[in-house]
């Protein structure tokens, strides 16, 4: 049976509500939770799932650097990484199960594992500026959903038609009525 169309509808779908729940966060508790849950899951499924698959498989992520602007990048990538992929992709998945987990758990761990997804979406950039495509609207969502998970005490804007006050992760957020 062939799923190699399942990671990338995977991601994308994922993606799309990582970046929706993001731009609804700061207002909607529902936003704000549909996002921590979606990037969860597109660490834990896209990520490190998706590369165990890809690992089981066969896969040695020749290429994988081959877009990268830098000659040490592509240099490295495949005389370092491709020859110890079980090793380097193992840890690529023990992180993206780690971060995906930490992500659900409130307060400054979750805070933390945000800007450790931030991170590493930024440096995906250098195996390629096609990825620019994929980075630039997820670390907009991903900051989004740090800024709204912020502590009470931080400065908040409240939107114009929202009622109720939530407290998630000791942040408080405003739902919809």
């Amino acid at each position: 049976m062939n799923i190699d169309w399942f990671l990338p509808v995977t991601w994308l779908s994922l993606g799309v509500v990582v970046v929706g729940s993001g731009l609804r966060a700061h207002h909607s508790l529902t936003g704000y939770r549909t996002g921590v849950y979606a990037t969860s899951a597109l660490w834990v499924l896209g990520g490190a799932a998706g590369n165990l698959w890809l690992l089981a498989r066969g896969g040695d992520y020749s290429g994988f650097a081959d877009g990268a602007s830098s000659d040490f990048v592509r240099e490295t990538w495949e005389t370092l990484v491709v020859p110890h992929h079980t090793f380097f992709i193992g840890l690529l998945i023990v992180g993206e199960t780690l971060a995906g987990l930490l992500v659900l758990v409130p307060g400054r761990v979750r805070q933390a594992a945000l800007l450790s997804l931030i991170g590493f979406n930024v440096l995906l950039l250098s195996f390629g500026w096609a990825y620019l495509v994929w980075t630039v609207p997820l670390v907009l969502a991903l900051a989004l959903l740090w800024h709204a998970g912020r502590p009470a005490g931080a400065a908040r804007v409240v939107g114009p038609g929202h009622s109720g006050r939530a407290t998630v992760g000791g942040s408080e957020l405003c739902d919809e009525a």
